[in-house]
């Protein structure tokens, strides 16, 4: 026990401790001291110190390019244009349960959508955005979406003078137009390498946000070579960035640290219309390469290898089925009868691996590097087939978009189907022959493909397959016949991953992997 004495010393050490945290002011300052009042008016100081060093500064940067960047506005004559802003690859736009983010072209001519979306005072039939000199002798570089439509252009410097532009030429695929004007020892910006731009780098915007001349934005690179499945540009490895993009910055430069040019400033994914921190731009040498095109023949051609594949990434299970090491790659699901991919021996369940030693990481990656070669030029594609790696050499034929797409637009059949017959097999499919008439609507031919009348297998069923399909492989084993597919289905046991390769009624032909 303690005694009272020795308590009594506990509660004045306590006390004192407590006084000593909580007010420590009042016991540093004895009463008599003066307090110390601060003059009403502080004396002129020195600057203050550099406290953040090691930063970026675009002064020097913009004071050099800014005078290259140019306003650009496209007049429709007295007719507002309904130009859709972003479309899906079939033409329509998204519903918002299927897409609930997507990208969004901004400000093309004569935008005219009521709301948030239209740019403030924006006269009818008349849209702004951005370009950029890329010649003494008066050539700009701009969005194909910028002056699609218009009947006339005009491109104002930053000097206040203002040209009427010619239009040398414009390529939808890869959003990037060619305009001339006539002047003289005009501002120019200089060309960087795109191919050497890594995520991370530095990279910064000048162009007409809602019409604000020479506004300057910059971030970061977030990503190189981003498809786009929501345009057709599947041509176009985009730049992802995080430097701010709004409606009117279109055709704008993107530019590195050098004060080089990069890329064009062409989408942005967005909510709302506005930016939301992801930005696309065109890759500088993709649009060089248009500009060369535009400038000897007004038109711009591309290579095409001939062959539809799966636009979604390999899965484990496809993985499995096709024998392959990982899931990287890009899955052949049809090949164009004639097509260089055909007469270089290219085949239905082909993953091609590379194209002229570069990977194929994913689909999106091939369409790039094909379509931006001439017609004529000799690729060496390499390809796993059964396991195995292939290297083929096939020469590029030009691009042929109604030759790709007939396949899959055919119109769906009509007319009554034969008779299914049962079909014990693991997978649950109840097969039916076609008829002579079903074959040519599905553009088949007289042995080709079976018909799918049922679907009675859980692991069938939820890999997609329908009642209407047509199954034209069992692997690599092409059918014909309702016996060929019986035979095939037969061998395929439990947990084992099958390939299926399905024509679907709508058109347009995949491969399934199914695991019963």
């Amino acid at each position: 026990m303690r005694s009272p004495l020795q308590a009594l010393s506990l509660i004045l050490l306590t006390s004192a401790a407590t006084t000593a945290v909580v007010l420590p002011i009042a016991t540093a300052q004895s009463p008599q001291d003066p307090v110390a009042v601060a003059p009403a008016v502080q004396p002129a100081q020195s600057p203050a110190p550099q406290l953040v060093t090691g930063l970026p500064d675009f002064t020097g940067l913009v004071d050099r390019v800014g005078p290259a960047v140019v306003n650009i506005e496209s007049i429709v004559g007295g007719r507002a244009s309904a130009r859709s802003q972003a479309q899906s690859p079939d033409g329509q736009f998204p519903g918002e349960d299927q897409m609930p983010e997507f990208f969004r072209r901004f400000f093309g001519p004569g935008f005219q959508m009521p709301g948030p979306d239209q740019q403030p005072n924006a006269p009818r039939g008349r849209s702004m955005g951005t370009g950029f000199i890329i010649s003494a002798d008066g050539y700009v570089l701009t969005n194909h979406h910028v002056i699609a439509g218009a009947d006339e252009v005009k491109v104002t410097l930053s000097d206040r003078r203002e040209f009427t532009a010619k239009i040398v030429g414009s390529d939808e695929r890869s959003d990037v137009a060619l305009l001339k004007i006539d002047g003289k020892n005009l501002p120019l910006l200089r060309t960087g390498d795109a191919a050497s731009v890594k995520p991370g780098q530095w990279a910064v915007a000048i162009g007409s946000p809602f019409g604000l001349d020479q506004s300057v934005t910059a971030g970061i690179v977030s990503a190189v070579g981003r498809s786009n499945p929501y345009a057709n540009q599947q041509y176009v490895p985009f730049i992802q960035t995080d430097v701010a993009i709004n409606r009117g910055n279109s055709g704008g430069p993107l530019l590195n640290t050098r004060g080089e040019v990069i890329g064009i400033n062409s989408q942005i994914f967005s909510n709302s219309g506005g930016y939301m921190g992801v930005s696309f731009a065109i890759p500088i040498d993709v649009a060089m390469n248009v500009v060369g095109q535009l400038k000897a023949t007004g038109r711009v051609e591309r290579g095409q290898l001939g062959v539809q594949f799966q636009a979604n990434n390999i899965t484990s299970e496809q993985m499995r089925g096709l024998g392959l090491p990982d899931t990287l790659g890009a899955l052949v699901n049809e090949v164009v009868p004639g097509s260089p991919a055909e007469k270089a021996g290219i085949e239905p369940g082909d993953v091609i691996r590379s194209a002229d030693g570069i990977v194929i990481r994913q689909p999106g990656d091939l369409p790039p590097i094909v379509g931006n070669k001439v017609p004529g030029t000799k690729v060496r594609i390499g390809v796993i087939r059964e396991g195995r790696e292939r290297n083929l050499e096939v020469t590029l034929a030009a691009l042929d978009t109604d030759a790709v797409a007939g396949a899959a637009s055919r119109a769906q059949a009509g007319g009554e189907a034969p008779a299914a017959t049962g079909a014990g097999n693991a997978l649950g499919v109840v097969g039916q022959e076609l008829d002579a008439n079903l074959r040519r609507q599905l553009g088949l031919a007289a042995n080709e493909g079976v018909g799918i009348a049922r679907v009675t297998g859980d692991a069938a069923a939820e890999a997609g397959i329908r009642p209407g399909d047509v199954v034209l492989q069992v692997g690599r084993t092409k059918v014909g016949s309702l016996a060929a597919l019986d035979r095939e289905l037969r061998e395929v046991k439990a947990g084992q991953t099958v390939m299926l390769l399905v024509r679907s009624r709508a058109g347009g032909s995949r491969f399934v992997a199914v695991t019963p």
